[in-house]
Formats: C-alpha cells, sequence, structure tokens
C-alpha cells in the first residue's frame, strides 16, 4: 500500500502530535480502566483442525476447550492458553466462504504477544524446523517475530514484558 510522503505525510503526523496532547494524559492523571483486562479475543477459522495443529503444535499453545458454537449451528468454538489468564478464541463457520486475509478497516492487522528471551529463541527454533517464513529479528527489530497463521492472522513474538513498549513503561 502506497505510505504518504511530503506534505501528506508532514500533516499525518502534525494531526497525530494534535490528537495525543488533546487525549494522552500522563500516567498519575489518567482514570483506572472499567474491565479487568482481555478474557479471549474471538477470531475466524477457515480449518478447525489445521488451526489447532498450528496453535498447539506448532506454537505451544494449549488447547483448553472445543464446543459448538451458542449462536451457529455447526460452528466450532475453541480456545488455546496464552498465558497471564488469557486466551486466544477462533470460530469457523461451516459453509461460509473465507476469503484470503487482507489489511483492511476492522480487520486485525496482528496480536503482539510478550515472551520472553528464551521463549523468543524457542519459538524462532520450531519455525525454522517447521520451515515457517517469518520476518525479523533482522530487519532492524531485535525484538520482534512476525508471522502469518494459516487463517492469515498476524502473529507477533514480541520479546518485551506485559505493559511495555520498546522499553518504556505504557501502564
Amino acid at each position: 500500500m502506497p505510505q504518504p510522503a511530503g506534505a501528506e505525510l508532514e500533516a499525518v503526523r502534525e494531526r497525530r502530535a494534535q490528537l495525543r496532547d488533546k487525549y494522552l494524559h500522563p500516567a498519575a492523571e489518567r482514570p483506572a480502566t472499567t474491565v479487568r483486562g482481555v478474557h479471549h479475543l474471538a477470531l475466524i477459522c477457515r480449518d478447525v483442525e489445521e488451526t489447532i495443529r498450528f496453535y498447539q503444535d506448532t506454537l505451544g499453545f494449549p488447547l483448553v476447550e472445543l464446543v459448538e458454537n451458542r449462536d451457529y449451528a455447526g460452528s466450532s468454538h475453541f480456545f488455546f492458553d496464552i498465558g497471564n489468564g488469557n486466551l486466544l478464541g477462533f470460530f469457523d463457520f461451516p459453509g461460509h466462504d473465507h476469503p484470503d486475509f487482507h489489511e483492511t478497516i476492522g480487520a486485525v492487522q496482528h496480536l503482539a504477544l510478550s515472551t520472553s528471551p528464551a521463549e523468543f529463541d524457542v519459538a524462532k527454533a520450531k519455525l525454522d524446523a517447521a520451515g515457517i517464513d517469518y520476518l525479523g529479528p533482522d530487519r532492524g527489530v531485535e525484538n520482534s517475530l512476525y508471522i502469518r497463521d494459516p487463517n492469515g492472522v498476524g502473529i507477533e513474538f514480541y520479546r518485551e514484558e506485559l505493559g511495555r513498549f520498546e522499553g518504556e513503561p505504557l501502564l
């Protein structure tokens, strides 16, 4: 996709600065959030078994539940443990066409998952062994590795503590 340049880029940057000044309050002035955190993310998959094999066998996320979707007869709803009390959920919708992934408004760009340096290295080795392509950490972003799952969902393994971004505490 074409990136803004010149005057258009400067206008985008100025708008971001305006939004930051208007909405980003110092930590001491921020109210507490109104929720407890992410219970689960719910994504759509093409093939239940392929998705289970990828997340459980390749990435090491244990499958913790597989039931029928309460809102769509025949559809599966299943969950993986992604640590810290968080779940990654999927639905399939038999009978629906599932076009290839593309970045668009409302789509998931990627999920960034916090990992320790040791687990980051293990993930990289598993991806290498499985012949799965990835971006990073050799592209100037030393602490990130990006892949796409069989459904096109972007996954980032981020060698960073929860609540921090690029070494800076956000929470």
